[in-house]
């Protein structure tokens, strides 16, 4: 394994640009907002940024709704703010993560525009999914699109057309050799730009089969694909292997075909990490093969609760796996589609599980607003925008609440965000979240975030595995305690709800997320806390 390779243990922070900082006062972030923003990301201690989607759009679906995937929208400015920014962030040591959406275009874009008005079977059609109508006019199968509703819209003809997520979003039908060659187009393109990688949007989604056959129970698979509804674990990991639209075999051809485009630009280190949450989780490793991808999501996370023996079963599993092929894990806690880690599992153990998933091996990313502790945001049903709160009459609220604007400074909302109206409502209780005032208190999670990233770098990165030390196979009887050591760090995690006496003897103290009692060679760590030491 080249440990050479930028991307092996990164700390990748994606911006959200609606939501990051708004530098003309419409209300909306955008590119120059956030290239104004880049050394308060640099002083973080992140390695590089990922950006969710910027390209014009109409914006039905927060702009994975693509309708030119090689322009920027002008809500977030234009080519030349995106260049500045990636200029700006390479001058810094920053590099750029883009988003790239493959599933689906935004019927705006000009290919389903044409085939809107073209006939059953013609060219234009076969870029996406358009079949007839079963004999009694139905749609052609009973899927139920992730964001709720029928997975399938008519046209006028009578054709339908299948969108697994907003009838806005037709998916791309990657069996037309002109999808492969304009996605390729658009990889070049942002490229030679100057982008260091790519997240892929729904990676494991573009080959689908048996597309007219129906599924048993289209409604439970759809709610166990959103990591926004709650399932019990059993039967959401029945449904997902039932799913016949993702991870299907045919989506490794057209990734082997991608990294050859990636490795053909041999003065570079270009990278791709996929959205593909899969199951078996096994699955997950084809993705990461030596001529495909470089990373995929570990999705565990989003949903783990704060419990030794679910964490440590993620953590070692995603490891050993990843390990089969050559790999290093990513590590997530929070994203655009997830409720934020804080409201989740809670403030203090948000911070503590941070900290403990800093010091693993591999990649991690952070949501932006997550290293000010940001909690979802409360808003009111007539504030909402995400389209799954619409397609299901309100039953699912939807992604918004982890997509708030952040707050920057001063005493009342928008706090900096913008001169204008935010987009979406900012509570005035984040008052206490803004990144003033978490500047102006050492024991901040702003501050917890920049101590341990820097620590991160200066003494675990690229510094081999972990050993367990307590875990639930340990054969200890702590049942709510994990720590392990990697190289000069240990690193340990009291889950439960009394204080912990450390038995580590000798070795200062480097960072913790609660106050750690010393007394006559003892160490106590608080509840719900993490804490950091070194030999």
């Amino acid at each position: 394994m080249n440990s050479a390779h930028w991307w092996k243990e990164a700390v990748i922070y994606q911006i959200y640009p609606r939501s990051f900082y708004d530098s003309n006062g419409d209300g909306e972030g955008d590119l120059a907002g956030i290239t104004s923003k880049l050394e308060y990301v640099k002083k973080l201690g992140v390695d590089a940024i990922w950006l969710s989607p910027f390209y014009t759009s109409p914006n039905k679906d927060g702009g994975y709704d693509v309708s030119n995937p090689r322009d920027v929208d002008p809500r977030f400015g234009n080519l030349n703010d995106a260049k500045v920014l990636i200029n700006s962030a390479h001058e810094l040591g920053l590099r750029i993560i883009a988003d790239i959406v493959p599933n689906h275009f935004s019927d705006q874009h000009e290919w389903f525009q044409a085939a809107l008005k073209s006939a059953p079977g013609s060219p234009e059609r076969s870029r996406f999914h358009f079949y007839d109508a079963r004999p009694d006019g139905t749609p052609p199968n009973n899927w139920i699109s992730l964001f709720g509703g029928p997975s399938w819209t008519q046209v006028d003809d009578g054709q339908y057309y299948l969108h697994l997520f907003d009838s806005s979003q037709p998916d791309l039908n990657w069996d037309n050799a002109e999808v492969h060659e304009d996605f390729e187009k658009t990889l070049r393109f942002w490229i030679d730009l100057g982008v260091d990688g790519f997240r892929i949007d729904v990676a494991h989604g573009l080959v689908k089969e048996n597309v007219l056959a129906n599924h048993p129970d289209p409604q439970g698979l759809s709610n166990a694909l959103r990591l926004d509804v709650a399932m019990d674990t059993e039967k959401r990991n029945e449904l997902l292997v039932s799913v016949p639209y993702f991870d299907r075999q045919g989506v490794h051809e057209i990734y082997r075909k991608w990294r050859k485009i990636f490795d053909s630009y041999s003065n570079r280190d270009i990278m791709a990490v996929a959205e593909a949450w899969v199951h078996p989780p096994v699955n997950a490793t084809r993705y990461v093969r030596a001529d495909e991808l470089h990373q995929v999501f570990n999705f565990d996370l989003l949903t783990a609760e704060f419990n030794a023996q679910v964490l440590y079963e993620v953590i070692e599993r995603s490891i050993s796996l990843n390990a089969t092929v050559g790999a290093l894990p990513t590590w997530a806690l929070s994203n655009h589609d997830s409720p934020r880690v804080a409201s989740r599992i809670g403030e203090e153990e948000s911070r503590a599980l941070a900290l403990f998933v800093f010091g693993l091996p591999g990649s991690t990313y952070i949501f932006a607003g997550q290293e000010l502790g940001l909690p979802d945001g409360e808003l009111k049903d007539s504030d909402r925008q995400d389209p799954s709160f619409f397609r299901t009459n309100g039953e699912v609220k939807g992604r918004d609440g982890a997509r708030v604007p952040l707050p920057w400074n001063g005493s009342n909302s928008p706090f900096g965000f913008t001169s204008g109206k935010p987009w979406l409502p900012i509570e005035q209780s984040w008052k206490a979240f803004n990144v003033e005032n978490q500047e102006a208190d050492a024991k901040s999670t702003l501050h917890l975030y920049r101590t341990a990233l820097e620590l991160r770098k200066r003494y675990l990165t690229s510094n081999g595995e972990i050993t367990w030390i307590n875990s639930p196979v340990s054969g200890e009887k702590l049942q709510a305690v994990l720590s392990y050591s990697r190289g000069s760090i240990t690193i340990v995690l009291n889950l439960s709800d009394v204080a912990y006496e450390c038995q580590i003897q000798g070795q200062p103290l480097v960072v913790s997320t609660g106050e750690i009692d010393v007394h006559n060679g003892k160490k106590l760590i608080p509840a719900r806390s993490c804490a950091w030491f070194i030999a």
